[in-house]
């Protein structure tokens, strides 16, 4: 695994969706087959999750960030299911 990507394992997509609005940066969902879509666009949040919708297996996507703190909030997300605080 890219230790700049975080793999996603059965999570809930309106919770990802809110975990995604906290954070700073700008967030990037990569699937196997390449195609890159920024999830801070409401547009590309859609496409995406019809995207993993899709995927049989949900490791077939990973999710890159572009602020380090951002990576931190998600990989908690994927592992533990922590949710940001509101600020």
């Amino acid at each position: 695994m890219n230790p700049n990507k975080i793999e996603l394992h059965n999570i809930n997509l309106e919770d990802f969706i809110k975990a995604i609005d906290g954070c700073k940066g700008d967030v990037y969902l990569e699937t196997s087959d390449g195609d890159v879509l920024n999830l801070k666009s409401r547009l590309c949040q859609m496409i995406g999750i019809a995207t993993i919708l899709k995927s049989t297996e949900i490791g077939e996507v990973s999710v890159r960030c572009t602020d380090p703190e951002d990576e931190t909030l998600l990989f908690r997300f994927n592992l533990y299911g922590e949710m940001p605080e509101n600020k």
